[in-house]
């Protein structure tokens, strides 16, 4: 397949691109010297996925390319339960409490059927790979906590043609039930979960939380992803314990932290003390604006705190940092829909990322960013590398983020696995 008239904002936001893809491939990558006239090339916008599959050749006619979006922090199997669980206070407390007050109502396919609808609103919207966090409430019971581990299992063997999905359980650690919880955390990881989640600053104690999910992680070779300091207490300094031992489990470029709401709470010289140790222990971020903007503050009046972690301090002093998409339409999280570029513009909004070179920043942090945080290897638009990409009706990539268009192919594993057109018809003025 050759792809004509592309452009790439992550590489050269003003030029054209022709693009080689064979056997599902990166063949070729190589810039054009202006718009190449068609020979033969199909027209994008006027293609479905019946045009597309069949097309040996296609103009893009400018629009823009950009490897699949990765969406690092997800919760999957909440999706789409705001019907049956509301939070009246907009609280992070009442959000947990209402959850867990119906987990063991939720059946295995009722779990296993939101997982697939989000994974699938996601990938139509250009993400083709997704690391979502597990509700695994096991004081609720081992059946209930195991529903969730199985449904996601089963629904990533459905939706596996055309997304990737992490799973990083959030183990709920409690020192009274090391050994029920322990044995019931190894028997996920050897079921296939990929790696050890857990929110050790809401546990009785962080610390210890934090210890056991590194020994956890550590015997079984995987990695490690905690929501930390999820907080608008500056109080709350979670990060600082779980830095130390990401250095002495030599968990450098293995561990992630979620949320980081409460540095952004704190007095400068603080922020800067353990934005300076996250950089040096190699850990990597996730900031979920869109949920922090909604949860946090909830107690302020005035001035209200609204959580977003301190985005361009983390990027300047050298920490990976991702955004997410975090929670779609449950108490967490009334809103969203999976979209990465909707969140890359609330991120640009909350972080105040505006200026011509601060878009490729942001689309970073929704594409090559997560991939290395995620631990994907040969990601992006590069001969050698995997042909997983996304089409947008956008001309640059600031007009992704004013625009932020409708119209998207997405194509995936050796073929188009998605395709929206937006037809506009306007009436004759009278």
């Amino acid at each position: 397949m050759e792809l004509i008239n592309v452009r790439l904002p992550l590489e050269q936001d003003g030029g054209l691109f022709k693009l080689t893809v064979r056997g599902g491939i990166w063949s070729a990558v190589e810039a054009q010297q202006g718009p190449a006239e068609p020979d033969g090339h199909i027209p994008i916008g006027d293609a479905g996925l019946e045009e597309l599959s069949d097309a040996p050749a296609l103009d893009l006619q400018g629009k823009v390319a950009l490897p699949g979006f990765v969406d690092a922090h997800m919760h999957l199997d909440k999706a789409y339960s705001i019907e049956h669980v509301r939070n009246q206070s907009g609280t992070l407390r009442e959000a947990i409490e209402g959850y867990r007050s119906l987990a063991a109502s939720f059946s295995k396919d009722t779990i296993k059927a939101r997982i697939v609808k989000a994974a699938l609103a996601s990938v139509s919207f250009g993400s083709l790979t997704l690391r979502s966090h597990l509700d695994v409430p096991l004081h609720l019971g081992r059946e209930v906590a195991m529903r969730t581990v199985e449904a996601a299992l089963e629904a990533r063997e459905e939706v596996g043609s055309f997304v990737d999905i992490q799973y990083f359980p959030m183990f709920y650690y409690d020192p009274a039930k090391d050994g029920e919880m322990t044995a019931f955390a190894e028997e996920t990881l050897r079921m296939g979960i990929d790696g050890v989640g857990g929110a050790p600053h809401l546990t009785p104690d962080p610390e210890q939380n934090i210890g056991w999910a590194f020994k956890l992680a550590a015997g079984f070779g995987r990695l490690i992803d905690l929501h930390i300091d999820e907080s608008d207490d500056p109080a709350v300094k979670t990060i600082d314990t779980y830095c130390d031992h990401i250095v002495r489990n030599g968990y450098s470029g293995k561990a992630t932290a979620g949320h980081l709401c409460s540095l952004s709470a704190m007095e400068q010289p603080e922020a800067d003390r353990l934005i300076a140790k996250m950089a040096e222990a190699g850990v990597g971020a996730v900031t979920l604006p869109a949920v922090n903007l909604y949860l946090q503050g909830r107690g302020d009046s005035g001035n209200v705190r609204r959580g977003v972690t301190r985005i361009k301090e983390l990027a300047e002093a050298g920490v990976p940092l991702a955004a997410a998409s975090d929670n779609i339409q449950d108490p967490f999280h009334p809103f969203g829909r999976g979209d990465m570029l909707q969140i890359g513009l609330i991120t640009a909004y909350a972080a105040h990322l505006a200026k011509e070179e601060d878009i490729p920043k942001v689309l970073s942090m929704l594409t090559n960013t997560p991939a290395a945080i995620v631990g994907l290897t040969n990601y992006g638009i590069r001969p050698g590398f995997p042909a997983g990409f996304v089409v947008l009706d956008a001309a640059s990539g600031e007009s992704l983020l004013q625009e932020l268009p409708a119209a998207r192919w997405v194509y995936n594993k050796s073929r188009w696995i998605h395709a929206s057109q937006i037809k506009r018809q306007w009436a004759k003025r009278s």
